[in-house]
């Protein structure tokens, strides 16, 4: 009996996580002399969640793993790629392009937009958060409100979103870092003083680990920030407020009260971490009120999904399409200083920025060639370095 209700690699890499309407499909192509039938497919999306003007699309390198050994050629932009659902002109942008006979991945449609819907949303809610936050440290707590297969990917696509750190030791562990926290209500509970908790954790854990005390089980937060100040001395490293929506009131000036009672008690280098219910829009606020760091978890880990679909609109060298999309084999490029695409028939010439006159670059480059990798796929540390790096151009343009 299957304990837990996930999917092996062996079952989503043998196709057990496709629909089956794909199945009968493939049969029917099969029968009717079709198998040969050689198409182009293309990912896109109509639009993102909430009205969000740009994505960031990730899921690349689960997508290639998946379509590795499969007879068909597929194109990509590069994971961690920022894109907008339309380019300048208000053309669909293919993320992704799939070529090859449609028999040979069409069971593979389902669990490749499986893929890249989740991870890409989880990303760009996590950018959008690291855009509120500023340079303040942000750590993915998200993994209580998710299934636990999924543990390792909430935080992988967090990380690479722009958070600088995760909590769950499969998380950390996969992308190579050590995994960050500070202590729970329970240990304090459990001990029945939070001064007795923050002391124990200060003897016990390792003098690496940053003493952050939890300063909002039972009295108000100024009081506990004060006690904590009185227990740990000039080793206390932070507070951390995890304050119930039902006592929150006026968080931001919560956070200027301790801001203050710290300050004028010459700890000024103590910070304010927060967390509980914490999203784009509510980082940006307590930031300015002057928190240092940010737990986010729910708002990331249960990001709305980015809504992709693949669809056919090339088969048998001919231009086709369903209705509402385009068709014809199409290249991206994008203005490398503007960030600005623009989608083009394959036939077309690179063209120059309409924004600044500069040569573009093409976004869909070689992801796999006739089952293969075409190039090793870069880490975690090389995306979330990409994703900054975008995120910066697009404040300053």
């Amino acid at each position: 009996m299957r304990k837990f209700q996930v999917a092996t690699e062996d079952e989503i890499k043998n196709s057990g996580t496709t629909d089956i309407y794909f199945v009968r499909t493939k049969e029917i192509l099969e029968k009717e002399g079709l198998s040969d039938l050689k198409v182009t497919a293309e990912v896109t999306t109509g639009s993102l969640p909430h009205d969000w003007s740009w994505g960031i699309f990730v899921g690349v390198e689960e997508a290639a793993h998946l379509l590795e050994g499969i007879p068909i050629d597929v194109y990509s932009f590069p994971e961690g790629t920022l894109f907008h659902p339309y380019d300048y002109q208000g053309t669909r942008e293919p993320v992704m392009v799939l070529e090859g006979r449609y028999i040979d991945f069409c069971l593979y449609e389902t669990p490749l937009l499986g893929l890249l819907c989740q991870a890409s949303g989880i990303a760009t809610m996590a950018a959008r958060v690291r855009q509120s936050a500023g340079d303040k440290t942000i750590l993915s707590f998200g993994i209580r409100r998710v299934h636990p297969v999924l543990a390792p990917m909430v935080d992988r696509y967090s990380y690479i979103g722009g958070f600088d750190a995760v909590s769950s030791l499969i998380g950390a562990e996969l992308l190579k870092k050590r995994a960050t926290g500070t202590m729970p209500h329970a240990l304090i509970i459990a001990m029945g003083d939070q001064v007795k908790a923050w002391k124990s954790f200060d003897k016990h854990m390792a003098r690496d680990v940053p003493r952050i005390a939890l300063v909002d089980t039972y009295y108000d937060e100024k009081t506990e920030a004060i006690m904590a100040t009185d227990a740990l001395g000039k080793d206390l490293y932070g507070v951390r407020l995890d304050t119930p929506s039902s006592r929150r009131g006026d968080f931001a000036e919560i956070i200027r009260e301790v801001r203050w009672e710290l300050d004028s008690r010459g700890f000024n280098k103590v910070k304010i971490f927060v967390s509980g219910g914490l999203n784009d829009f509510s980082v940006k606020k307590l930031a300015e009120a002057g928190a240092d760091g940010f737990g986010v978890g729910t708002s990331v880990s249960n990001a709305p999904t980015i809504d992709f679909a693949l669809d056919i609109v090339q088969a048998d060298g001919k231009s086709v399409a369903k209705r509402g999309k385009l068709g014809g084999r199409k290249h991206v490029w994008r203005c490398g200083d503007c960030l600005i695409e623009q989608v083009k028939l394959a036939s077309s010439l690179a063209p120059a920025c309409p924004k600044c006159g500069k040569k573009t670059h093409p976004l869909l480059i070689p992801l796999i060639a006739g089952g293969r990798l075409s190039e090793p796929l870069r880490g975690a540390e090389k995306i979330r370095d990409s994703v900054l790096r975008q995120l910066k151009q697009l404040s300053m343009s």
